[in-house]
């Protein structure tokens, strides 16, 4: 690594600005890294047109920088939800599509209106994706994404189409989401219209980044990021990595240990659930919060997610090959005595860590980053122990 990208990575690591960028912002996904971050890392641990991988992609940051900077991303998360922000956002937008997304939004105004008759998505309702959606003041934008959502299918190919529901996931998460006061109806219209124009710039600046890559490396086809809804459990035997070959980076940040991340759910007024987000993105959910976070975080000694942990890391080892670095971002409600346990189960999975001389800022050697106003749907801000990050480096075990 050069003295400039280890510089670069360094104040990547440290950075507050905000998450912005390409198709960065076109979903807040829990606990996603800074694209910054992502930028440095692949710069730094991997060359174009080499393979990176992300088996907890979440929001599919890796995977945007990976395209944008001519590398091959590949990506799996055990959440569906997950899956379909990461198509979207790593999606390549044609002039033709950004036209006919307009010209189909610029109709849109006259199905938002509360007086037509409703489009109930009934089977949706009935399996309970609507719940806590429908009270006095939430039906009104439960009813204008029904009246959206009906319009989709307008749209004449899947990128438009998944794009446009991604518009309408950001809008009811802005209008719901940890939400007290609930828009109005004016204002969620105002508001879909602001973030669509803001994606299509976004979708449109990260296109010609892309095709400039792809040129610039005489790729084309072969750099299409690989999204996979799947845990990364068992993924040494997935088809889709037959003819791939190891990856040069691994890039993650994995479920926190005995830290409460809501992956799957928004919280509406008094914190009340809803699997409403799943809907919009017509992908189907069904767990319960565990399932995404490798645990009960209450469960004593956290064995359940060390479990968890040591076998996805050895899969992880499974598919790199010698000269893979993993480098991944991770944060413990209590790091005495979880960080420990959570490097000898990185040992135990078949990776040895990596101590990068220049990157100490701890005594111990390691590099950390602090978030400042860290929350995580709890009641606990800032100063908290899941708000010091520890960037930790390995490598498969020879």
């Amino acid at each position: 690594m050069t003295p400039n990208l280890s510089a670069e990575f360094l104040e990547a690591v440290h950075t507050s600005k905000p998450v912005a960028g390409y198709t960065h912002n076109f979903y807040r996904y829990p606990a996603r890294f800074s694209p910054l971050f992502a930028r440095a890392a692949i710069k730094a641990f991997s060359q174009p047109g080499n393979i990176i991988y992300d088996p907890f992609m979440g929001g599919g940051t890796t995977l945007v920088e990976a395209r944008a900077l001519g590398r091959k991303g590949i990506g799996t998360d055990i959440s569906s939800l997950a899956t379909f922000v990461s198509e979207a956002k790593t999606a390549l937008l044609s002039p033709d599509d950004i036209s006919t997304i307009r010209s189909w939004a610029a109709q849109l105004p006259n199905h938002l209106n509360l007086h037509r008759p409703p489009v109930r998505a009934t089977s949706w309702l009935e399996a309970g994706y609507q719940r806590n959606i429908n009270g006095r003041s939430t039906w009104p934008t439960r009813k204008l994404l029904e009246l959206a959502l009906a319009q989709i299918d307008e749209l004449p190919t899947l990128e438009q189409r998944r794009f446009s529901r991604c518009v309408l996931l950001k809008t009811a998460q802005w209008a719901l989401d940890c939400r007290t006061h609930i828009p109005t109806v004016t204002q969620f219209r105002r508001q879909f219209f602001i973030y669509l124009e803001e994606m299509l710039e976004g979708a449109s600046s990260f296109a010609e980044t892309v095709r400039e890559a792809e040129r610039q490396y005489n790729r084309g086809d072969q750099l299409v990021p690989l999204c996979i809804n799947r845990s990364v459990i068992g993924v040494e035997a997935d088809d889709a990595w037959s003819d791939q070959s190891a990856p040069s980076l691994v890039l993650t940040s994995p479920p926190y240990p005995g830290v409460h991340v809501l992956y799957h759910r928004w919280q509406i007024q008094g914190r009340r659930e809803t699997p409403v987000p799943f809907w919009i993105a017509d992908r189907r959910d069904g767990n319960g919060a565990s399932y995404y976070t490798f645990g009960d975080r209450h469960a004593q000694n956290l064995n359940g997610y060390y479990e968890q942990i040591r076998a996805a890391f050895t899969s992880i080892a499974a598919v790199s090959g010698p000269r893979t670095i993993v480098v991944q971002m991770v944060a413990f409600s209590d790091p005495a005595w979880q960080l420990p346990r959570y490097l000898d189960t990185m040992n135990e999975a078949g990776l040895t860590e990596i101590v990068y001389p220049g990157f100490s800022d701890y005594p111990d050697g390691r590099l950390r980053r602090f978030v400042p106003n860290r929350k995580w749907y709890a009641d606990q801000r800032g100063e908290i122990a899941a708000s010091k990050e520890v960037v930790l480096f390995h490598r498969p075990r020879t």
